[in-house]
């Protein structure tokens, strides 16, 4: 499986003419989007409605090799940097990493640490439940459309603010608390205070009431990452402010509000190098699996039929109008 997940990392060339018409400032997720869906015109062999076990099998393997090497061009066309192929020698995180970094006149060897801590939050990230991108991707394949549409389909919904961009949202938090003085304990009270609208983004979870199982995770990478790579940074501590705060203050301890996957992957994320508008494609590459393995459970399902969510009606039964013939055109 390694190695025909090594021997797919390529692109068809002619990809590259649509990374270059995208402008500089273009969002790593729309290309991230377009360019998922654009591999299925390269290979229409992998299009069939109802496709056998080893044509889902090529087209799975297809797309989990080549959705790294899009977001990572992706990421160079962003900021204007040679795209960097795969190497054979490395293993799937460190190939990813790879294409980031490296550049003509530096190569990027990552850390060991950096390395796992990733390959953790890809696995971290692969699946969790019935959520809004997982449901799409359902949706969309339920009509027998190709995977490459329906993976295209899972990334936009991802895209959204209260999906996928929360650890976004959560560096942003700290960058406003930064460029206040980085006077954290304001905000902690600003979120205790019932009549202020601020809420601590990255706090609490719908499914998890008490302490989110990942958060504990990857708690562990995050302090090693930040200890190993010594950065100043005040985002850093302000974030470090925040975590003991909720771990001790009773205010959080009671509420269950404490540091959720999306806190912490936000800090590593940043740690690690990647730019803001890249967290959302991290989880997207995460959850990449998780979305496949959907797909591929339901088209394999001898009764799968087309979803169609029910619609019912609250409105008012009867509603008194002018007929068109007796109303004013001036208004």
């Amino acid at each position: 499986f390694k190695d025909k997940v090594l021997l797919h990392s390529l692109i068809h060339e002619d990809m590259k003419n649509f990374f270059n018409s995208y402008p500089g400032h273009a969002h790593p997720m729309a290309i991230l989007s377009s360019m998922v869906c654009s591999l299925s015109v390269y290979h229409p062999e992998l299009l069939k409605p109802n496709p056998n076990a080893k044509e889902t099998s090529q087209t799975i393997t297809r797309l989990l090799s080549k959705v790294r090497v899009l977001a990572a061009f992706a990421y160079k066309r962003s900021v204007g940097e040679a795209f960097v192929y795969t190497r054979p020698e490395l293993d799937y995180v460190s190939n990813f990493l790879h294409m980031m970094f490296t550049t003509p006149m530096r190569a990027y060897e990552p850390s060991e640490t950096i390395r796992k801590a990733l390959d953790v939050l890809f696995i971290l990230h692969a699946d969790h439940e019935q959520n809004c991108s997982t449901s799409t991707v359902r949706m969309v394949g339920s009509s027998k459309a190709n995977l490459f549409a329906s993976i295209s389909a899972g990334v936009c919904a991802l895209w959204g603010p209260l999906h996928g961009g929360a650890n976004q949202s959560v560096i942003e938090m700290l960058e406003d608390i930064a460029d206040d003085d980085c006077n954290y304990k304001k905000y902690i009270d600003k979120a205790k205070d019932k009549n202020d609208p601020f809420r601590l983004m990255g706090f609490g979870h719908r499914v998890y009431k008490s302490y989110d199982p990942r958060a504990s995770i990857l708690k562990k990478y995050c302090d090693q990452i930040l200890e190993q790579l010594g950065i100043v940074d005040p985002i850093f501590d302000i974030a470090k402010g925040l975590e003991e705060a909720a771990l001790t203050d009773p205010y959080f301890i009671e509420r269950k509000l404490y540091p959720n996957v999306d806190f912490y992957s936000g800090v590593l994320y940043r740690a690690m190098g990647f730019p803001t508008n890249m967290f959302t494609v991290l989880f997207a590459l995460g959850r990449l699996p998780g979305w496949i393995a959907h797909w591929k459970e339901m088209i394999e399902d001898p009764g799968m039929r087309i979803a169609r969510p029910r619609q019912i009606y609250v409105g008012p039964k009867l509603r008194d109008y002018t007929p068109i013939g007796q109303r004013n055109p001036a208004g």
